[in-house]
């Protein structure tokens, strides 16, 4: 895969350099008048680029600015949805995106067709079940993020839903298990809280597992959290406002932390409890002012796309970026800690996110205040189940058994 990359360096006084890499080769010249380096590269992944790049800059004692990485291939398996047309639209609008691969069972040739037309460099493709485009999708990709998966219907069972969307995901998984091994898997699919459970025992199977590089998208929790404290405490931006919520990605699994806001916040004792209730069960609200038509897909999509531009930045090498997510807690460095308090393998927590993808979890359960421990008790009881069943789900499936 070829990856472009800029670089804005100063070598010599006013002069600036302009350098080829190859795994074999590399040179370099001189230009006087530019304000941005590219830098072309043959290596394997952006992410080797990343740190050979990396490298590079300290040898040549760079001046001028830090490196900035376009990505190479980003892939949204289910991008025909109602949460996979908007996050794909968003995705074609980042300059850190050089090609996009859309890829879905129905429509995606039209999707990405239509998103075509955006001014914006990246370069998009739909792929079909047919003719393996799934595996064609998925080749090389740097990351995937996937929000495949199916609505509840009239008459189907919550059983039902899960064994048909659990079935999508252990299906994509296997296949990037196979022709993707290395890619960052962002999961949104639903349940996020058994899905992610079902990929890891999927690639641990595949022999492929980095705990690293799979993460269940929750920040859809974290956006309301912001966005709701924003509303009650007179706050024009919510973005200017840091909120973790830990736990999971449903319902009473979702542990909001007011108390670790920065900058601090003031929620008054009367307005916290349905403050509490609305981020853990902000879906319902929206539902609701559907008339039950839809459900929150485009807040979600924005959630998805911060996210994944928030890994590719600090793929990029952008320090000091942390995002709550669901992870593996035993293979991320300091998810130790957090799996043995909480008795869980499975956890959202704020992630330190850099080259490596998950670098290390962080610990805000020391600072919780007593009311965000009773919400954390009731969080650890549901995740128990629900990671249980995403487990048994990826080793012996329905329509497996006997």
């Amino acid at each position: 895969m070829d990856a472009k990359v800029s670089i804005p360096i100063q070598l010599e006084g006013a002069r600036l350099g302009f350098i080829i890499l190859t795994q074999e080769l590399t040179t370099k010249a001189s230009y006087t008048e530019s304000s941005q380096i590219p830098i072309y590269t043959h290596l394997h992944t952006s992410t080797h680029i990343s740190k050979w790049v990396s490298k590079l800059v300290g040898l040549l004692n760079v001046k001028g600015g830090d490196w900035i990485l376009t990505m190479g291939v980003i892939v949204v398996a289910g991008a025909s949805g109602g949460i996979g047309q908007p996050l794909s639209l968003l995705l074609k609008t980042s300059p850190l995106i050089t090609e996009l691969a859309l890829y879905d069972v129905v429509n995606t040739p039209g999707v990405a067709a239509d998103l075509s037309h955006i001014s914006s460099p990246a370069k998009i493709t739909g792929y079909l079940p047919k003719d393996d485009g799934a595996k064609l999708a998925f080749k090389n990709a740097d990351i995937i993020v996937i929000p495949a998966g199916i609505p509840r219907k009239p008459g189907m069972t919550r059983d039902d839903l899960f064994n048909i969307n659990a079935g999508i995901v252990k299906g994509l998984i296997e296949i990037i298990a196979d022709v993707a091994p290395k890619a960052y898997i962002l999961i949104i699919s639903n349940p996020v809280n058994s899905t992610v459970p079902i990929a890891a025992e999927v690639l641990k199977a595949k022999g492929v597992f980095d705990a690293q590089r799979l993460f269940g998208v929750t920040t859809l929790d974290v956006v309301r959290a912001e966005t709701f404290v924003a509303e009650i405490v007179g706050k024009a931006n919510p973005q200017e406002l840091t909120i973790p919520v830990i736990g999971g990605h449903s319902g009473e699994t979702i542990v909001p932390l007011f108390s670790q806001a920065k900058p601090d916040v003031t929620i008054p004792a009367d307005k916290l409890d349905a403050l509490i209730n609305r981020v853990q069960f902000g879906g319902d609200e929206v539902v609701k002012a559907k008339d039950g038509a839809g459900s929150a897909t485009l807040s979600m999509a924005y959630a998805g796309f911060r996210f994944a531009e928030k890994v590719l930045k600090a793929l990029n090498g952008e320090k000091g970026i942390v995002e709550p997510t669901f992870i593996y807690l035993p293979g991320v460095p300091g998810g130790e800690a957090i799996a043995k308090e909480t008795g869980l393998d499975f956890f959202s927590v704020p992630v330190e996110l850099g080259t490596n993808g998950a670098d290390k979890a962080q610990n805000p359960l020391s600072n919780i205040n007593d009311a965000e421990k009773k919400l954390l008790a009731a969080a650890v009881e549901g995740l128990k189940g629900n990671i249980s069943k995403g487990v048994t789900f990826a080793n012996a499936p329905p329509q497996q058994k006997l």
